[in-house]
């Protein structure tokens, strides 16, 4: 029987110690490092990957023939790696050669960051041979990059904490090749704010084109992996949106995106009128009471119903859960009145991803996606600004909700 695998590598457990070290002022590289653990795994990784396409080119019997660990000395200190065999001997890793005992520090960190960087496979071949004289093929570097799917699944499936006081829900499109055609697939994100003020990405998952019936297994999802309570969910104005929320967390209070219900109200108005509409809008949703914004609605109506029914109608009908902002301090308010925090998580994709047009599968958008995540949230390591005056007014507002385990 094969020799199982490594143990996979907890991205979650690795973060929490590399700021515990980096806290007690230990190195990012040398002994007890922060990196070296990482740098260990993707070596692996790579070669596992690449033995892996290996056995599926030769077309003599061949199979593993367990692993031999040797030290490697590395730009962040001295590493064990272990390097796996095949019983012919007829496999020589090409990202790390069987003689090899010392890897240069560039290669260091472009082993880390080639997976998460957007890089075609026919670049990335082209990259390495070039700059460190590495020959190997696309097939070869799909290997490699598939090896992080476990890892994927395994973030997917993580516990996450009990209670949220903030979350942003939004959907980001690709195309992706299917059953020989090319189809439009949503990407189900939810970014998190959790007690102590850090931000965390709670999943991400491919579906058909946004619909309000994913987005209710996705959050059911939530539930399933440790999630009690949301306090205030921040979404679009997607229809069943709000009602999947609530049907999972029903204390749960939604705020419909200020911004977006702008930019809808817009497509109603032509241009020559649209100045002074915005003006009216403006005293509706920057009023600073809850009094004072529903005069201003009122006027709103009384100016504009005739001509822009439906723009008119579209804040009446929508009013109680574009208002839910005016019932908090100004604090809470910037932090819930628009999903800006996740669109700017998405801008961040698509910095990496504007290259692609078509992605092979679900699972090849899904594994680039992670692994840009993975650089976005090295940022995600200390609490928003003024989160202790956010805190103590959530606090005074929802205690009990927030104090649960």
């Amino acid at each position: 029987m094969e020799e199982q695998e490594n143990d996979k590598f907890d991205y979650a457990n690795f973060e929490k110690e590399a700021i515990e070290k980096l806290k007690n002022g230990k190195e990012l590289g040398g002994k007890d490092g922060v990196l070296g653990p990482m740098l260990k795994r993707l070596l692996e990784a790579a070669m596992e990957g690449e033995l892996d396409a290996h056995l599926k080119d030769t077309d003599t019997p061949n199979r593993r023939n367990g692993k031999m660990g040797k030290k490697l000395k590395t730009g962040f200190g001295s590493i064990e790696v272990n390097t796996p065999r095949d019983r012919n001997s007829s496999f020589e890793p090409q990202i790390l050669p069987k003689r090899q005992t010392t890897l240069g520090a560039s290669l260091d960190h472009k082993v880390l960051s080639l997976y998460g960087i957007g890089m075609s496979y026919a670049d990335i071949c082209a990259h390495l041979e070039e700059l460190y004289g590495v020959t190997t093929s696309p097939a070869t570097l799909s290997a490699i990059t598939d090896r992080v799917i476990d890892e994927v699944k395994a973030w997917q499936g993580r516990p996450l904490e009990s209670v949220y006081p903030f979350v942003w829900l939004d959907a980001i499109h690709y195309k992706v090749k299917e059953n020989g055609g090319i189809r439009s697939k949503a990407v189900y994100c939810m970014l998190g704010v959790n007690r102590e003020g850090i931000k965390e990405l709670l999943g991400m998952y491919v579906g058909e084109n946004e619909g309000a019936r994913f987005w209710l297994s996705v959050i059911s999802d939530l539930q399933n992996r440790g999630v009690k309570d949301i306090i205030i969910a921040s979404i679009d104005n997607l229809k069943g949106l709000s009602n999947a929320i609530k049907s999972v967390f029903p204390d749960t209070e939604v705020q419909l995106c200020i911004v977006h219900q702008i930019r809808n109200s817009m497509r109603y108005v032509p241009h020559k009128n649209k100045a002074t509409v915005l003006k009216d809008l403006k005293q509706v949703y920057q009023a600073p009471s809850m009094d004072q914004a529903e005069v201003a609605l009122a006027n709103l109506e009384e100016n504009w119903a005739k001509q822009y029914p439906a723009m008119v109608n579209s804040w009446l009908n929508n009013w109680e859960e574009l208002s839910n902002y005016f019932k908090y301090p100004e604090d809470i308010r910037r932090r819930i009145y628009t999903t800006n925090p996740i669109e700017s998580f998405h801008s961040q994709l698509r910095k990496v991803t504007k290259t692609k047009r078509v992605f092979p599968s679900d699972m090849a958008l899904l594994k680039l996606l992670y692994l840009v995540q993975e650089n976005v949230r090295k940022n995600w390591t200390r609490p928003l600004n003024g989160w202790n005056l956010t805190m103590s007014q959530m606090m005074i507002i929802f205690e009990k909700r927030l104090i649960q385990p």
